[in-house]
């Protein structure tokens, strides 16, 4: 039997009491159905989108008034419980939409633990997150999760509770709050597409309680399950293989696409989209800016599909992105969508009907570190063509690392067809590349999830790991430290020449190395992505400010690059960007152009001296070394460098 579609719980679904008229289902239509300047902010704000949300929250739940009824309600709720500091702002950021468009934005995520051992240490440490030039902090999670069974947080069993280690919700509030005065905004992960097993609701549905299991996907025997496996990809096949579980306690199979202990939210059901977009809700009005939707691609199941990337899920970010717009229009969505720019782009929503302010650039990153290991650019350059064909108005989150792993989900037709490129070779190379197994490579890492029948193992380690900083300190060799050094510098030149948001990997900064203590821990030393999740190393850190350290080298470099960024208007997100030529195969060559300020910018991802071109008319004031030039027709890059030419028009 499939209980999936029983009636949800009715504490969110409440009925009309006895005797009671029925409720009138255009009454809120009627009186919200054009924005007036007399009626209060929240009414004007829900009028705007009221006919849209009416429209597409019953198509979805097949007209049930009741429940969008009480989502009105709930919405209405939430902006009460908004304090006036998050008003204030909201209305500051109505009045100025292209705030978070600013080329002065610059990210960095952390780990509470790994950074300061709890919210307040990070409350403190605010001062360094400046001094990095930061002002976009991303707090890996910290809800409450069970230990040993959280997936590094994403298996949240209380969505208003913080991890107990970490602090309180009262602690994030004031974080926030102090952020807020500095300046910086805060980004938070939301979860959505499953709760721990420890999660109130599983445990009620667990244990039967009515309303409950219609929460997630419960069947009483395989056969539906076996069903949806036919068509559904496994997320990690050989860490947690299938996507579902047989809970023996209860005698029922429970749909878990990522992990046992994580439970698939059934999104078809009306109570599951009121409760968490309420909970989505309470952490924007604890101050959080930046709401990052997990996962997002996964959050609709229909039987007889792959469960990824559906017409549903749109359907519900564009719900989310009006609730937004009406209780909380400061606070931005920002999706987690593993895909190619071309194919994340629906997630944007259309300019008429927005979903996801901004999105992850996943395959750049992927495609970048590739471009290292074969030192040829072609991909790089295909990639980016496709990137600057899309809309300026496609806010892209750039990076080079973050919490997770490097998965080569590159463009594979393209290589096979241009290069003859074999996929399983491809990844095996690149995984012995950055592994250091192969002859001559100074980088390096460790395999995650590796899967020897595929060859579809995955990359872990620090942006310094893999440019060779860490074989060169081990080696004490000085020859081999600059030119790591100079890697992890042009890499990071390179992140800050894209058009978007960079965001910063904390540790990444002082070239903080892999992290191998990890192995000795019994809950981590079978997930090798901890070996770039380790504490940051605040005695390194004391040396930022001294060049004739690597550290210092580092930070000293890349702070001076992010403020040439953020002062030259060639960088904006407004600006033309194309891809070019620059007869030299390992030399990526890009061109902006912003209100009569030109930037060319050439990069080398070779070991070797080359020489590159650009056929673009002069002078040229080259920003980082100094130095004028009348034209590019001949620049000679040192191994792994770059160079940011500027000519400002009349």
């Amino acid at each position: 039997m499939v209980t999936r579609r029983s009636k949800p719980a009715a504490q969110t679904r409440r009925p009309a009491a006895a005797g009671a008229p029925k409720p009138d289902p255009s009454a809120h239509l009627q009186a919200h159905a054009a924005p007036s300047p007399e009626l209060p902010l929240f009414d004007r704000r829900l009028a705007r989108h009221y006919e849209e949300l009416k429209w597409l929250y019953c198509e979805l739940y097949h007209g049930d008034i009741a429940a969008f009824d009480y989502f009105v309600d709930m919405l209405r709720r939430c902006w009460q419980d908004r304090k006036d500091d998050l008003r204030l702002q909201d209305q500051r950021r109505e009045a100025d939409p292209d705030w978070y468009r600013r080329r002065e934005l610059l990210g960095m995520m952390l780990y509470t633990n790994a950074f300061a051992g709890t919210l307040k240490g990070v409350e403190e440490k605010l001062p360094y997150i400046q001094e990095c030039g930061v002002n976009y902090l991303h707090l890996m999670p910290l809800l409450e999760s069970p230990r040993g069974r959280s997936d590094g947080g994403y298996a949240v069993s209380d969505f208003r509770r913080v991890q107990p280690e970490l602090g309180t919700m009262a602690d994030l509030e004031s974080l926030a709050d102090a952020c807020r005065e500095r300046g910086v905004s805060l980004c938070l992960d939301f979860v959505m597409n499953h709760t721990s097993e420890d999660h109130d609701w599983a445990r009620r549905a667990r244990a039967g309680e009515p309303g409950y299991r219609e929460r997630y996907f419960f069947y009483d025997s395989w056969d539906i399950p076996r069903e949806f496996e036919k068509t559904v990809p496994q997320v990690f096949p050989t860490t947690a293989p299938g996507s579902f579980t047989w809970l023996e306690d209860c005698r029922q199979v429970v749909m878990t696409n990522f992990y046992p202990y994580q439970w698939d939210l059934n999104y078809a059901n009306p109570v599951v989209f009121n409760d968490m977009t309420e909970n989505l809700l309470y952490l924007a009005n604890r101050g959080i800016d930046v709401i990052r939707l997990d996962a997002v691609p996964y959050i609709w199941k229909e039987l007889g599909t792959n469960c990824r990337n559906l017409p549903q899920v749109h359907t519900l970010v564009r719900l989310m992105r009006m609730v937004c717009e009406i209780v909380c229009p400061g606070v931005l969505l920002l999706g987690e969508v593993v895909m190619e720019p071309a194919k994340v782009a629906p997630y944007f929503g259309t300019p008429e009907k927005p979903q996801c302010h901004m999105l992850y650039n996943v395959t750049t990153m992927a495609t970048t570190w590739h471009t290292l290991a074969a030192g040829d650019v072609s991909l790089l350059r295909h990639q980016m063509e496709a990137v600057c064909a899309l809309p300026r108005d496609f806010l892209f989150l750039n990076y080079l690392r973050c919490h997770d792993d490097i998965g080569w989900g590159l463009d594979y037709p393209w290589l096979r067809e241009r290069f003859g490129t074999d996929e399983v070779a491809h990844k095996k190379y690149l995984n012995d590349y950055f592994t250091g197994k192969w002859p001559g490579s100074d980088s390096r890492g460790e395999t995650y999830n590796d899967d020897p029948r595929l060859g579809d193992a995955r990359l872990c380690g620090t942006t310094a790991s893999l440019c060779g900083v860490e074989a060169a300190d081990y080696e004490q060799d000085p020859f081999k430290l600059e030119r790591a050094v100079s890697c992890d510098l042009m890499l990071h030149a390179w992140m800050l020449t894209q058009s978007g948001i960079p965001v910063l990997y904390s540790g990444d900064e002082v070239g903080q190395l892999n992290d191998y203590s990890y192995h000795q821990d019994g809950e981590k030393r079978d997930d090798s992505r901890y070996i770039h999740r380790g504490a940051f190393q605040w005695d390194l850190a004391e040396l930022r400010r001294d060049p004739s350290t690597r550290q210092g080298k580092q930070f000293l470099g890349l702070r001076r690059l992010e403020e040439l960024r953020a002062g030259e208007p060639a960088f904006d997100a407004r600006a033309d960007v194309w891809v070019f030529d620059t007869g030299s195969p390992h030399v990526l060559g890009v061109g902006r152009w912003y209100q009569g300020h030109k930037l060319i910018a050439l990069f080398n991802f070779s070991s070797h001296f080359v020489t590159a071109s650009s056929g673009e008319a002069g002078p040229f004031e080259e920003l980082v070394y100094g130095g004028r030039f009348d034209s590019l027709d001949r620049v000679e890059l040192y191994p792994y460098g770059f160079a940011w030419f500027l000519h400002r028009g009349e």
